[in-house]
């Protein structure tokens, strides 16, 4: 499960696109994080040889189940990040910025931790 930042970053924005639309395309992706098309399709393409994903005939992207593992652990982590960051008083923009930044350098030992003592401290 040892993926870059950049193909985390894909692969939630991914599962957070699948949830809102019935299919994903590449051009929906680029839509999403401002990027070319060109450039996700290089990036889907070395998902799809990590068999992170499957891309039908007709384009449509479709998260496997390692890359679905991958996906959720990064908005599990995103998500969590942002609420606690926001719920000690900073920024809600801030707190998305900075937790997409630590989401993908925190250690699960250290992301459990925080989860662990979060949850007993409320």
């Amino acid at each position: 499960m040892n993926v870059n930042e950049s193909a985390e970053n894909y692969l939630e924005t991914i599962l957070i696109l699948s949830r809102k639309n019935p299919v994903v395309r590449s051009v929906d992706i680029a839509e999403e994080l401002g990027f070319k098309k060109s450039s996700v399709s290089v990036a889907m393409k070395n998902l799809r040889e990590k068999e992170n994903i499957t891309v039908t005939k007709e384009g449509y992207i479709y998260l496997t189940n390692s890359g679905r593992a991958i996906a959720e652990m990064i908005y599990e982590r995103h998500e969590f990040l942002t609420n606690w960051l926001t719920s000690l008083g900073v920024d809600s923009k801030i707190a998305a910025e900075d937790a997409c930044r630590i989401e993908h350098v925190i250690s699960p030992e250290s992301f459990e931790a925080i989860k662990s003592h979060i949850k007993i401290s409320t």
